[in-house]
């Protein structure tokens, strides 16, 4: 199982997000480098759903415009599952159109206890990574 880099603050800022567009899918953007998580981007569902996610197109340009101007690489897509586990729906798996990325699911089925796990999905197929709190 591969490994990614990821702050507590980083974890704490996805969850929060996820707490507060519940009941609704909340989605963003991870940057850094070298596999370590540096920045993390909120952006809007434009799907505004609590079964899919789909990143607002001019909110996604804007934020891939920033992370290359600070010289960083998008590592990685979050969404929540508001009332499902924190693994890939079919849904995410059918749009996972960046292969590269490592997919970051925030589980909301107890509240109090969130769950994160990280997946990359290429061709519909996944491999989880380890969160490593760094």
């Amino acid at each position: 199982m591969s490994a990614v880099y990821v702050k507590q603050q980083h974890l704490v800022e996805m969850i929060d997000h996820a707490r507060e567009e519940a009941p609704v899918e909340a989605c963003g953007i991870l940057a850094g480098k070298e596999g370590r998580v540096v920045e993390v981007y909120r952006a809007r569902n434009a799907d505004h759903s609590p079964t899919s996610y789909r990143l607002d197109p001019e909110e996604q340009y804007r934020i891939f415009v920033d992370i290359e101007d600070r010289g960083l690489e998008v590592l990685g897509i979050y969404h929540s599952h508001p009332s499902s586990p924190a693994a890939p729906s079919s849904i995410d798996l059918e749009r996972a159109y960046y292969p590269e990325a490592i997919h970051f699911l925030i589980s909301l089925v107890d509240p109090g206890d969130p769950q994160v796990r990280a997946f990359r999905i290429t061709d519909g197929e996944t491999s989880e990574h380890e969160i490593v709190i760094a």
